[in-house]
């Protein structure tokens, strides 16, 4: 797609000023029509702009449609509203953990655009998929801002995608509707996300972007929807590589088809719809309340659009080949922090798995090691999984990130879930002052700088090494070779703790071998219905 046509143009004019008494005013023209944005920061950034038709109304639960054309220019200097969302279970104000500031609305598929101002076309274009447990975010949020990236030659994009039960559903109402009208079904965050890289691939050149030049990224739920993309047949080729940030990488198979329409039902009953009623009602239950229910998604991947799973999809070889990016925080444990994670956690640790964590970590007391059963094994051992994997296919580099701010030194001792955000995006400083907006220091300040040049350079050539800073070879298992972000520095470490990361490891292969079995079992009508290259594209081309 290197060669594509450029549908647009960027062009700043001096009249009239933009927002913010900024003297110059960015143009560029998409598919859709002229948008005008605002230079902030050395940056040419458009706002709130649609990538498909508002999911609302007889769209709600369909697949993304196209954006509606506009005449004369559109304003693109303010954000508009966030997709609706819930909050975490526990948790009243999400705005802290990366929930949305009002307004949010059903109308929310919209993205957002950071482009460097006195830049030749061709540059390098990153889209990120915010973090938020599937239920809440936006890629709206301060610490997202792409202005350090567009400083450095980078197009950054950051979208917004249905969340919640919003995000995935299923019903026999609308298994009939979608089967009649030949459409996806079921996992409709992920395709959005799959109609937001379309629209860059059609437009990005209009802001200066390389549409054969475009690195995928996400946190959290946003990275686990990356290695959805990943082992997507479907989208593999609207991207050139990838990083994960904090993902992990071993996940269940997810609900079938059956199973995720009677979860629907059961849902529609509690709003008033019977268990045989009409899309009509469905989309009639209030979104607020449907979202309230913190579901993180109560569809099923379509074998269409997801033939068999991250998981197993990995472990078989089935998945972009593409250059990956992986890794995780050394205090993933965080996430435990949270109403009563830590023992709820303990409770379902059975006492000879305690005694082997206790062999592990001989020095650690009882909630370090609960934590770091949380830690390790979901987070750091899947990564380093991936990574081993994806090795064999594609060049991988692996990284943890140990640095914690240091005016938060004298009370954490780890960095948690999340705080390599501020550091990727150069956006210290924006910290929510409940976990901890801390004034950055010189030596937090070139922790960022390294972290962020690294990711541009990724973006740029496929490899993250940069001019004078330490190596960071790319993975192989033999090896085993970690980039770690250190209070002390950066470096690479090999076999960093292998005891351990083994453990979860041979631990968790029947459960990937069980992935395995039921993927296939799962993959077979897809092998047997699957369309012709042409026909899938004609199916792609379905998510606008």
């Amino acid at each position: 797609m290197a060669g594509q046509r450029s549908l647009g143009s960027l062009a700043v004019n001096s009249p009239p000023p933009a927002v913010g008494g900024s003297r110059t005013r960015p143009i560029a023209t998409v598919s859709t029509g002229a948008l005008a944005g605002a230079v902030e920061d050395d940056a040419a950034v458009f706002r709130s702009v649609p990538y498909a038709a508002p999911p609302v109304g007889p769209l709600r639960w369909r697949p993304p449609q196209p954006a509606a054309e506009w005449q004369g220019l559109k304003d693109a200097t303010r954000f508009g509203p966030a997709c609706l969302q819930g909050h975490p279970r526990g948790l009243t104000d999400v705005t802290p953990y990366g929930g949305a500031p009002e307004p949010t609305s059903e109308d929310g598929l919209t993205l957002n655009v950071w482009a460097p101002v006195h830049m030749p076309a061709g540059a390098p274009v990153m889209v990120f998929f915010h973090g938020g447990s599937g239920v809440f975010g936006s890629g709206a949020l301060p610490y997202y801002s792409g202005a350090a990236f567009a400083r450095d030659g980078v197009v950054l994009v950051t979208a917004n995608y249905r969340l919640g039960a919003l995000g995935g559903f299923a019903h026999p109402a609308l298994t009939r509707e979608a089967s009649a009208r030949g459409e996806l079904m079921g996992a409709y965050a992920t395709m959005d996300q799959v109609a937001a890289l379309r629209w860059v691939k059609r437009n990005i050149a209009a802001f200066g972007g390389d549409p054969g030049n475009v690195t995928i990224f996400g946190e959290s739920a946003g990275a686990i929807s990356v290695l959805n993309l990943l082992t997507m047949p479907l989208a593999h080729d609207l991207f050139d590589k990838a990083i994960v940030q904090s993902g992990g990488g071993w996940f269940p198979a997810g609900q079938d088809r059956v199973r995720a329409e009677a979860a629907g039902v059961e849902i529609g009953k509690a709003f008033g719809v019977p268990a045989g009623g009409s899309v009509e009602e469905l989309r009639g239950i209030p979104g607020q309340p449907l979202m309230d229910l913190n579901l993180p998604g109560a569809g099923f991947p379509d074998p269409r659009l997801a033939p068999e799973g991250v998981t197993a999809a990995i472990a078989a070889g089935r998945h972009a080949r593409v250059p990956l990016m992986i890794g995780v925080n050394s205090g993933e444990d965080s996430l435990l922090d949270h109403g009563d994670g830590v023992a709820k956690l303990r409770a379902d640790i059975k006492p000879s798995v305690m005694a082997r964590l206790k062999a592990l970590y001989p020095d650690a007391d009882e909630e370090t090691l609960v934590r770091n059963y949380f830690r390790d094994g979901v987070g750091a051992s899947a990564a380093r999984w991936v990574a081993g994997k994806w090795s064999t296919k594609a060049p991988a580099y692996l990284y943890r990130f140990e640095h914690v701010d240091e005016a938060a030194l004298a009370h954490r001792d780890r960095a948690p879930h999340g705080s390599e955000i501020f550091y990727v995006f150069e956006t210290l400083g924006e910290q929510p002052a409940s976990i901890g907006a801390f004034q950055p220091t010189s030596a937090d300040r070139s922790v960022a700088a390294g972290m962020h040049a690294r990711w541009v350079a990724f973006a740029r050539s496929s490899d993250p090494n940069v001019e004078g800073l330490s190596p960071w070879p790319a993975y192989c298992r033999e090896r085993d070779p970690w980039m770690v972000f250190g209070q002390d520095g950066s470096g690479a470490r090999n076999q960093l703790m292998q005891k351990q990361l083994d453990w979860y490891e041979r631990r968790t292969a029947p459960l990937i071998l069980m992935l395995r079995a039921q993927a296939a079992w799962r993959r077979l009508p897809y092998l047997l219905t699957r369309p012709p290259r042409g026909e899938h594209r004609e199916l792609a081309g379905h998510l606008t």
